[in-house]
């Protein structure tokens, strides 16, 4: 193991998305959330999924010259078209108007449409707990859970996540789940290193339980809590593909491998002023419902968190990854 400051990682990331063709702003973009992700620990989201992002950039999957257009149909509302680029560019030109027309307006939407993967969204929602909102964001990701009963995949494992502001610049905490029980990526790790699944992550191609990753990932992802996990997922298709005018996960190319064009996919986002809604009442009702949460019973993204506060001084990366980074970067003896 090496360890390497996030700013280093943020850097190599960059070097490598722009050296397989992604502009500035895209990789920017992307390189940070790269980089976030491995500093709190969220591998499957971070460098993992490099190589795949500059194989996408090279063979069009994703266009790494894109620039994303913003547009304000109302008051309230944010739109960004993201032109099939890198979804994290897209969502940074639109954060800011968002922010400011929710402290405005008491509640304002941010809308993008043709983009890609956002990697772990409530890096985005914090962004927003940040500003002292209430951050609720939902992407939607190719067809990969059949409907309960069946056994063709018609909704992605679509996330969703609430990020809630502590009133001192951060976030009291962060929701980030996904409609299935775990995230594909996880999958996707496990077949990449050769190791099992747990039994009930997900099914093989004959509808069955497997425990081979590589199996699985030609099946379907097991919902979490059964039939309600698919409620989930049709709810974030709804605000994600729905309400943007994105490819829903049905007709959206896969995130992984070269198959197809761009997904065209999508992701919506609530910012919501505690000051226009609460009465003056959410500081103190929010510390009666996370006071609960004491000793062993973990406040959701309490891992995120502690895992930051353990890499500040440095990320472990594994000798292979960071030949694999150099490589892309460009930057390899």
């Amino acid at each position: 193991m090496t360890r390497l400051t996030q700013a280093r990682i943020e850097t190599l990331a960059r070097e490598a998305l722009t050296r397989h063709g992604a502009s500035e702003r895209q990789a920017e973009a992307l390189a940070a959330g790269i980089a976030a992700a491995e500093r709190d620990g969220l591998k499957s989201h971070g460098l993992m999924y490099l190589p795949t992002y500059c194989e996408h950039l090279t063979c069009g999957k994703v266009l790494g010259l894109a620039e994303p257009r913003l547009t304000r149909p109302a008051p309230a509302v944010v739109a960004v078209d993201a032109g099939n680029g890198f979804a994290h560019a897209a969502i940074a030109l639109g954060l800011p108007p968002l922010i400011e027309a929710a402290r405005s307006q008491g509640v304002a939407a941010l809308a993008i449409r043709n983009s890609y993967n956002c990697g772990a969204l409530g890096h985005h929602t914090e962004r927003i707990a940040q500003a002292g909102l209430v951050g609720l964001g939902f992407t939607n990701a190719p067809a990969s859970i059949a409907p309960w009963g069946g056994r063709k995949a018609a909704v992605g494992t679509n996330p969703w996540s609430l990020a809630v502001p502590d009133g001192q610049g951060g976030a009291r905490f962060v929701i980030d789940q996904s409609a299935s029980v775990v995230a594909k990526s996880e999958v996707i790790k496990r077949a990449r290193a050769g190791e099992p699944i747990p039994s009930g992550w997900a099914f093989d191609a004959d509808g069955e339980t497997t425990t081979d990753a590589s199996e699985a990932l030609k099946g379907t992802m097991a919902p979490a809590g059964g039939y309600k996990g698919v409620g989930s997922a049709l709810l974030v298709e709804i605000f994600a593909a729905c309400l943007t005018g994105a490819n829903p996960g049905l007709v959206a190319s896969p995130f992984s491998g070269t198959a197809g064009g761009p997904p065209g996919t999508g992701q919506f986002f609530l910012a919501v002023s505690p000051d226009a809604t609460s009465a003056g009442a959410f500081a103190g009702n929010l510390e009666t419902v996370a006071g609960a949460f004491v000793g062993d019973a973990r406040l959701p993204g309490t891992r995120r968190f502690g895992a930051r506060e353990n890499n500040a001084q440095g990320i472990e990366v594994a000798a292979e990854t960071l030949a694999t980074l150099e490589k892309l970067a460009g930057t390899a003896a």
